[in-house]
């Protein structure tokens, strides 16, 4: 693959203090994630995985190695800067959806570009086109109470593309839904994907999603292996 590099670490490591005990949560990672690419972590429950990803976004430090959002080190610039590009370059999707209870599904969406300076207006244009995108159009106005989990995940993706970012991170984005709703989140992924050229981890420890990888890893016993496609 030859598409751009958008997020990436090298020799990554992370350790905690257990008492007078060093643990070792996984030690020395390689992994990369290209423009246009949808790829799984995947692992069983205590793995690491949710600990990967936080350090993959920049919201924790490593012990040893580094991490590199298009092409900047996250250990090389402040908080407040890390957060700066992470609002601009990184969108979130999580297992429980995170959406502001007395907000509706368009003031969801619009929130991430409002605190990157976007204009009301324009917040409001791109908002209504990604919901529209998402299948929600004729829900702009309810508030997360009135939709169903479904598409309460729906206006969560929304929202996680409403800066146009370079790369989305997935926290198990299927693990609360039916098995029909889940086939639709992930049809809606891979479109979006293709339409808007954007990479996307995800997270899961849902094996059936590995079908409609580009690429997938496992993470186990602190290593990161590949998983063959195919």
């Amino acid at each position: 693959m030859n598409k751009q590099v958008v997020l990436e670490c090298q020799a990554l490591s992370k350790q905690y203090l257990d008492g007078k005990q060093t643990v070792d949560v996984f030690h020395s990672i390689d992994f990369s994630l290209h423009k246009g690419q949808a790829c799984a972590i995947v692992g069983s429950s205590g793995s690491g995985k949710t600990t990967l990803l936080n350090l993959l976004a920049g919201l924790d430090l490593a012990s040893s190695g580094e991490v590199k959002l298009a092409n900047v080190s996250w250990s090389s610039i402040t908080d407040a800067k890390r957060a700066k590009m992470r609002n601009r370059e990184m969108g979130f999707v999580y297992q429980f959806h995170h959406l502001l209870p007395e907000f509706t599904a368009l003031e969801n969406v619009m929130m991430p570009m409002w605190i990157a300076g976007t204009s009301k207006t324009e917040s409001k244009k791109q908002g209504e086109l990604l919901l529209s995108q998402v299948g929600l159009g004729a829900r702009l106005h309810h508030k997360p109470s009135q939709l169903s989990g479904g598409e309460r995940q729906r206006v969560a993706i929304a929202r996680a593309l409403s800066n146009k970012p370079a790369c989305v991170l997935m926290d198990e984005p299927t693990g609360n839904l039916d098995e029909t709703t889940s086939r639709d989140i992930q049809t809606l992924i891979n479109e979006l994907k293709v339409s808007h050229d954007m990479a996307f981890l995800i997270v899961t420890h849902d094996e059936k999603m590995l079908g409609w990888m580009d690429s997938a890893y496992r993470l186990s016993q602190g290593e990161l292996q590949s998983i063959e496609m195919g």
